[in-house]
């Protein structure tokens, strides 16, 4: 992650009446960083957005975005933030082209810069062929896209998205992960509200999530799972033909090995105390076994997901 903060919230609350939608929400969301916002309908996600794009005014607490107050500087934030709701509203009797040539004029964009504008942004979803074509006659899938062009329009430094790949077919919602990659290598920050957490696992850097108003878990998603799941245990995957019971004995008896599963018939998943990479690559070699691959094992979203909400 950047140093540069892009986004940052101190005791960020949010009341309505007696109910506390957002409860003291300390968070830190650098330049180019992939961020999953998460958390069950009413966990506060919806309420946090709105008061990034100052939409809705905080009831305590500070936020800013590329050092501007939503709340104070509402037109400066609106101007280096592009959304993406989770149903993109377009006219439909008008054609993509002609969509995004209003979205320009209302961002004040010089008309002469509007063409190339357009042109590269159609170019970077893979539009292009479809430029003229009425948006009432797009799939789901190219509406999702064809909004990634229209927040691309005003060349945000934010890109905020609430459930981008709902009900789009896989394909559909790979291409939909790579352009936020793209976007997050142009050193432009996406915070990203989902439940299609597999997808968030693809591509997020870091996670935050909420709970009744409340971020019960932030940080990388290895470091999440070691804290939440196996307390401080590592999980190292690795590739090795042939797989024998000498081997897994060997491997067993090594100390700080807790737990070996096979998968398949050339990996393993062990769970370790700490990081035992190169003793368990000695012992695969010792044990007449080729080594292929070793890396960190990934501890599943869904798991940490459940674990805060299980019983809920």
């Amino acid at each position: 992650m950047s140093e540069q903060a892009i986004i940052e919230t101190k005791e960020l609350s949010k009341a309505y009446g007696n109910l506390i939608a957002v409860d003291k929400l300390t968070l830190r969301i650098g330049e180019g960083e992939i961020f999953g916002f998460l958390g069950p309908n009413g966990a506060g996600k919806t309420t946090t957005i709105l008061m990034l794009l100052g939409l809705t005014e905080p009831t305590s607490g500070s936020v800013q975005v590329c050092g501007y107050s939503p709340t104070r500087e509402p037109l400066k934030v609106k101007h280096i933030v592009g959304y993406l709701p989770e149903k993109v509203g377009f006219y439909e009797d008008l054609t993509a082209k002609q969509n995004l040539e209003y979205t320009a004029q209302l961002n004040g964009i010089s008309w002469n810069q509007v063409p190339k504008k357009i042109n590269e942004a159609m170019n970077m979803v893979g539009l292009s062929d479809v430029i003229s074509k009425e948006v009432g006659k797009f799939s789901h899938g190219m509406k999702q896209r064809l909004g990634i062009a229209d927040v691309m329009i005003k060349d945000p430094k934010v890109i905020i998205l609430d459930e981008p790949t709902s009900g789009i077919d896989p394909k559909g919602a790979d291409e939909m992960l790579r352009l936020i990659t793209d976007m997050a290598e142009k050193k432009i920050t996406a915070i990203i509200s989902s439940h299609q957490l597999h997808h968030i696992q693809k591509i997020c850097s870091r996670v935050g999530i909420l709970s009744k108003g409340r971020l019960v878990a932030e940080g990388p998603i290895d470091r999440l799972g070691r804290e939440t799941i196996d307390g401080s245990k590592f999980l190292i995957e690795v590739q090795a033909s042939p797989i024998t019971d000498k081997l897994l004995d060997a491997l067993q008896q090594i100390k700080g090995v807790l737990k070996i599963e096979k998968h398949e018939d050339t990996t393993l998943i062990i769970t370790c105390e700490q990081d035992l990479r190169s003793q368990i690559s000695k012992t695969i070699v010792a044990n007449d076994s080729i080594l292929t691959g070793m890396k960190s094992g990934e501890y599943g979203l869904e798991e940490i997901y459940l674990k805060y909400f299980r019983g809920s």
